[in-house]
């Protein structure tokens, strides 16, 4: 008996077409949004599908913001400099889980706990790299997020 193959967080989610949904429906919330929409009210149109392609590379999808983008170092420059307060990423993230609810990402737990670990790391590590005078390392490998300690069930 063959085990099943686990599929990545990307194919979980629903793929590229999941995700730019997501960030689609994300943004359209961000900018009406009274704390973070300030932070993106001169966000290039094409921001919600840079942020898909990023989400696909990292849960395990194609390189796509790697080769198309410049990977790490052009996702490090959006957000050096811009300051971003915990009240602000905490928004971010509270916006982003309703777009997940909205959407219709998968709910099961695995998932959720997989895909919410990558976006409080993510948006962190972004607060930390947007603060004056931060120094965060100019090359890096884009980050490849997986199950963690619970995979997917799969009866």
């Amino acid at each position: 008996m063959t085990e099943k193959a686990v599929p990545t967080l990307y194919e979980w989610a629903g793929g590229s077409e999941a995700l730019d949904r997501l960030t689609e429906t994300f943004y359209r919330s961000v900018v009406k949004d009274d704390l973070i929409g300030p932070l993106f009210a001169h966000m290039d149109p094409g921001h919600p599908r840079h942020v898909a392609m990023w989400l696909s590379e990292v849960f395990g999808g194609p390189d796509r913001y790697t080769k198309e983008r410049g990977g790490y170092p052009a996702m490090l420059r959006h957000h050096l400099g811009k300051a971003i307060t915990e009240p602000q990423r905490r928004r971010w993230v509270s916006l982003l889980m309703d777009a997940a609810d909205e959407v219709g990402l998968p709910d099961d737990p695995e998932f959720r706990a997989a895909f919410a670990g990558y976006i409080e790391w993510g948006t962190r590590l972004a607060r930390q790299n947007s603060q004056p005078g931060a120094e965060p390392p100019a090359q890096a490998p884009v980050p490849h997020w997986g199950w963690g300690v619970a995979p997917p069930y799969q009866p």
